[in-house]
């Protein structure tokens, strides 16, 4: 089987080292495509490839179509919003995630992101402690686990709402589950948002929703550009001067947020799984998942089922 890695944003040389290594054991032949220019590149490369690891890379409608043998497609990473589902069921493939691998590196990001903003983005005036602080974590998944474990070493007191997560598995790790996710936003300091970018999150992170927050609330966000409503958080940052937003994925308006100086920070790009641990992980388990597919039909951590 051919198994293609199309990346515009490459692996680092170890991860696709690692990959080649698990693909070819397995009897496989590996095709890379790094930091292409132009999506005709990704339709040629695709055409003959019976399977395919990409990263933040679209595999939509037009890519799916185009790959005639394509059986298998893995996001290597937790978040697939870049793989278009439909399509790939219409077209008889197996789309796939690999959670976990890249979420202690988001959850590490997390309390750099907000030792910088507690600390008024060390600009030489007093700021805060993370100690003692109120932590709400929305969703409570792999990355949301980590960023609890990690509060708790901060002597953070962490809460946290998941709609699909039950309240007796959240509290089972010392954390304490509120009954919604208002309550979460009502009653922390800080709220760290993990959730996906669906049709019912996307711009649910709103103006009533963040206005809950408390005086001196910081919202940070290292999940989904989606998920916050940028028009209404504008607004509700014009209103409120003591509320602060942090987040690893440039908004759409970052040029109307950056007039908020000392309130509002963006990272270039999107940082989260930028580590060479999470970035040779997420690979690595991406072609292991595809060995395990073409070997036994395993379709564990499919989700187009």
């Amino acid at each position: 089987m051919k198994v293609l890695v199309a990346t515009e944003k490459p692996f680092a040389a170890a991860a696709v080292n690692g990959i080649r290594k698990e693909v070819e054991a397995a009897g496989h032949e590996l095709v890379v495509l790094e930091k292409y220019t132009d999506k005709a590149q990704l339709l040629d490369a695709v055409k003959d490839a019976d399977a395919m690891i990409i990263r933040s890379d679209k595999a939509d409608a037009e890519v799916i179509d185009a790959a005639k043998n394509l059986k298998i497609i893995v996001r290597a990473g937790a978040g697939y919003d870049n793989i278009d589902l439909a399509a790939a069921t219409a077209n008889k493939v197996v789309a796939e995630n690999t959670p976990g691998q890249n979420s202690n590196a988001v959850a590490e990001l997390v309390f750099g992101l907000l030792v910088y903003a507690v600390r008024n983005f060390y600009n030489g005036k007093s700021g805060t402690e993370l100690k003692g602080k109120k932590l709400g974590i929305l969703a409570f998944g792999n990355v949301g686990r980590n960023v609890a474990r990690i509060a708790n070493g901060f002597g953070m007191e962490v809460c946290a709402y998941d709609a699909f997560c039950p309240k007796d598995v959240i509290e089972k790790t010392g954390v304490k589950a509120v009954d919604s996710q208002d309550a979460l936003f009502e009653t922390c300091d800080i709220v760290s948002l993990h959730i996906p970018a669906t049709p019912q999150t996307k711009g649910s992170i709103n103006y009533a929703l963040v206005n809950k927050m408390k005086k001196g609330g910081i919202l940070i966000n290292t999940a989904r550009k989606e998920v916050i409503n940028e028009p209404e958080l504008l607004k509700l940052l014009g209103e409120r001067e003591d509320l602060k937003f942090i987040t690893d994925i440039k908004p759409d308006k970052d040029s109307e947020f950056a007039k908020f100086e000392g309130r509002y920070f963006t990272t270039p790009k999107k940082m989260g799984a930028q580590t060479a641990e999470a970035n040779i992980n997420a690979g690595i388990a991406a072609a292991k998942q595809i060995n395990a597919f073409f070997k036994d039909g395993d379709t564990k951590y499919q989700v187009n089922k």
